[in-house]
């Protein structure tokens, strides 16, 4: 969950010391505004090289900017350069160390390193912060998952969507959660809740799929199937579950055995 944070000028800007004898580049206060804003609009719009050029251009003429820094890690990260990103952060974090989207950030860039441990180390330390923070929380809760501790995930997952309701992926990384654990009527429960309020969501049309065809009622996964295939075809794709969306394992293997009809 990668945070593009919009961050008030104002409050950064008022830190800044103006000196009337510029080293080039430099820029008005505006013209400064301008480049974050323009930055950080290519992030979020997915735009990711041009977003780069861009966060590259604003951290040369400001270097010590934390927020600039942690939203080019992210942009770093997006584009493969986990190290750099990484780096990115550790910068933000000796600048900023009281700001806490940068260890949000750099625990991400950790996981897809398989780094759980220090992982773990940077989401804990944001919710000893803010204990409610179900960014940091849901991630924690993907750690747990990724080294098999599914009822300590379960838990967390559970935690997340708890402080964010409408959070419809930690609700069905809970039901998932579940499913592994073995409650499979609690898990049937939450994913049919979630189809009904957002009847688009794949992950729990595609995990729903798994538990009707353990459950032998292949016209219900067929049906399920069906959406998935045209909303989210990565649903088919094992490698991608198990690395990157980084489902539990038997509900992954149910989807396979369903997609391979065994």
């Amino acid at each position: 969950m990668i945070t593009f944070k919009k961050v008030n000028l104002f409050f950064v800007l008022i830190f800044v010391f103006v000196n009337i004898f510029c080293i080039e580049p430099c820029y008005s206060l505006s013209a400064r505004e301008d480049l974050f804003k323009n930055a950080l609009d290519l992030s979020s719009s997915g735009k990711f090289n041009l977003a780069l050029q861009e966060w590259n251009r604003y951290l040369n003429a400001y270097p010590d900017d934390a927020a600039g820094l942690s939203n080019r890690g992210n942009v770093r990260l997006v584009i493969g350069d986990v190290e750099g990103s990484i780096d990115d952060q550790n910068k933000a974090i000796n600048l900023d160390p009281n700001e806490i989207d940068p260890y949000i950030n750099r625990g991400i860039a950790e996981e897809a390193l398989g780094l759980w441990s220090q992982a773990k180390k940077d989401y804990l330390l944001v919710i000893s912060r803010d204990s409610k923070n179900f960014s940091a929380i849901y991630n924690l809760a993907n750690v747990e998952g990724s080294t098999s501790q599914w009822l300590k995930a379960r838990d967390l997952f559970s935690k997340a969507a708890f402080y964010n309701p409408g959070f419809a992926m930690a609700r069905s990384s809970m039901a998932l959660a579940d499913y592994q654990l073995g409650n499979i009527d609690e898990s049937e429960e939450e994913l049919k809740k979630l189809i009904r309020r957002y009847p688009t969501f794949a992950d729990a049309r595609a995990a729903l799929t798994a538990l009707n065809w353990s459950k032998f009622q292949s016209g219900n996964a067929e049906s399920n199937w069906m959406a998935v295939t045209e909303l989210d075809p990565r649903y088919s794709d094992e490698e991608w579950l198990t690395k990157v969306r980084r489902w539990p394992p038997k509900p992954t293997r149910d989807l396979m055995n369903f997609i391979d009809l065994k």
